[in-house]
């Protein structure tokens, strides 16, 4: 074999190498990418999910019977009502 032919093999060696490392490359960067995918549907269901727990937890009624129940407070009534004038 002469000198041009060993050089071509090598050239040939070498992109054949590069190839390999490149679609190697290439699994590791999607198989991240999936997995990123999977985590950020995830977290998207985790968000929806403390979303409807914010929404129930700030109805009205519910407000209502922890300051009730665990607070013990009371409606206002009239005859519990201070009113005070203001001196000049």
């Amino acid at each position: 074999m002469n000198r041009a032919t060993l050089t071509l093999l090598a050239l040939l060696l070498i992109c054949a190498l590069s190839l390999v490392a490149a679609q190697q490359s290439a699994r590791k960067l999607f198989i991240a990418q999936e997995r990123a995918q999977i985590e950020e549907r995830r977290l998207n269901q985790d968000w929806l999910r403390l979303e409807y727990e914010q929404r129930n937890l700030s109805k009205s009624a519910r407000i209502r019977d922890v300051a009730r129940n665990q607070l013990r407070m009371s409606p206002i009534s009239p005859e519990r009502t201070l009113y005070l004038k203001e001196t000049k």
